[in-house]
């Protein structure tokens, strides 16, 4: 050891208690064992003799110390290699500032304390929770953040939603990240959230529970990405997934009735269109059958009355050629007319009595039954 040759032992200092106790590094009480200050040049003196005891043939000039400065320098040098891992992106700095990144590999960097690298995981899926704690194993019911999940909607409903905002470092821009955000776990929730309540707040409650959960998350998504690319945070966001959307379990059955009553009332508004669908194209069918029916009766009328007017000019022309002939021929027409189908009894004006007369139209209307039960035998 380099203190070896110090009497005593107990270390360079000699040997501690007895009636040595108390000596202090310079010896008792400095160089005059009065307790003064201690001597500078004694301490420098000490040092190399210290020194000297390290160095092979008990001294060293210039040319080792030189060399002894460069093999420190070599090896502090040599600390500066790093390894990338494929995950991983090397964000190089040089005093405090960024100067470039390099990718997956053996790379190099000034070492400590003028250069630095951060190595941050740019594949890792990070998950941010919104309106919900999930226990630390993954079972067992989630704890509600009421003051996170509450959300109005267009139709002024309060919902509650929980949903989960996938993220990860963006490969292309990791020193965004690295320098531009100081709480990426808070800030990303806080911008979900947002986002969230943005697209909560133009939609009614109806289609929130129902139709249009797929489309939310997607516009949720869509948002959160243009708000941190304009922070500059250098992130990804991957998916939104919405774990529930329901009514506030205080209101939860007053939304169920009024929900059912709304089914109800659209419901009879269905039948009611339903029946109108069917009983007007009815009614419709009806008054335009009866129309028909009036403007062919009106044709059918007129037409009548035409061909009976043609009719009494043609035979007013005939009467006026010769009068006596159409009135005689107009009489017979209309006696033969009006008594052709009653049965007739003729009586002679000379005082003959009753005519008898052959009723030939009624023989063979009374021949007929006969001869049709002779052929049916």
């Amino acid at each position: 050891m380099p203190w070896s040759n110090q009497s005593g032992g107990g270390g360079p200092w000699g040997q501690r208690g007895g009636s040595g106790g108390g000596k202090s590094p310079w010896g008792s009480g400095g160089p005059q064992g009065n307790g003064g200050p201690p001597d500078l040049e004694d301490i420098l003196r000490r040092s190399q003799d210290r020194l000297k005891d390290f160095i092979p043939g008990g001294s060293m000039g210039g040319k080792g110390l030189i060399l002894l400065i460069l093999g420190v320098i070599a090896i502090w040098l040599l600390t500066g290699f790093y390894t990338v891992r494929p995950n991983e992106v090397g964000i190089n700095m040089i005093f405090g500032r960024y100067s470039s990144t390099s990718g997956e590999g053996l790379r190099y960097n000034y070492p400590y304390p003028i250069g630095r690298v951060i190595k941050p995981n740019v594949t890792a899926q990070q998950r941010v929770e919104v309106g919900y704690r999930s226990t630390a194993t993954g079972q067992g019911r989630p704890r509600d953040v009421i003051e996170e999940s509450l959300m109005l909607t267009a139709d002024e409903n309060i919902v509650d939603i929980d949903f989960d905002a996938v993220w990860q470092i963006n490969p292309a821009r990791p020193q965004d990240y690295v320098f531009n955000l100081q709480n990426p776990d808070g800030t990303i929730k806080s911008v979900a959230e947002s986002a969230m309540r943005e697209v909560i707040g133009r939609r009614n409650i109806q289609a929130i529970l129902t139709t249009e959960q797929a489309s939310i998350a997607q516009e949720v998504r869509q948002i959160m990405q243009e708000a941190l690319d304009a922070y500059g945070a250098g992130v990804l966001i991957n998916v939104v997934q919405l774990q529930a959307a329901r009514p506030p379990s205080e209101v939860q059955q007053a939304f169920f009735d009024v929900n059912a009553a709304q089914q109800d009332a659209v419901r009879v508004q269905n039948e009611a269109s339903a029946y109108a669908s069917r009983i007007v194209p009815e009614a419709r069918g009806e008054a335009a059958r009866t129309i028909q029916q009036a403007e062919a009766y009106r044709e059918q009328s007129v037409a009548d009355a035409t061909g009976q007017a043609a009719r009494f000019r043609q035979v007013y022309e005939e009467y006026r050629k010769a009068p006596d002939v159409s009135r005689e021929r107009i009489f017979l027409e209309t006696m033969e007319r009006v008594l052709g189908g009653v049965d007739k009894i003729i009586v002679d004006q000379n005082g003959q009595g009753v005519v008898p007369f052959l009723p030939l139209t009624q023989v063979p209307q009374s021949q007929n039954p006969t001869s049709n039960q002779g052929t049916t035998r």
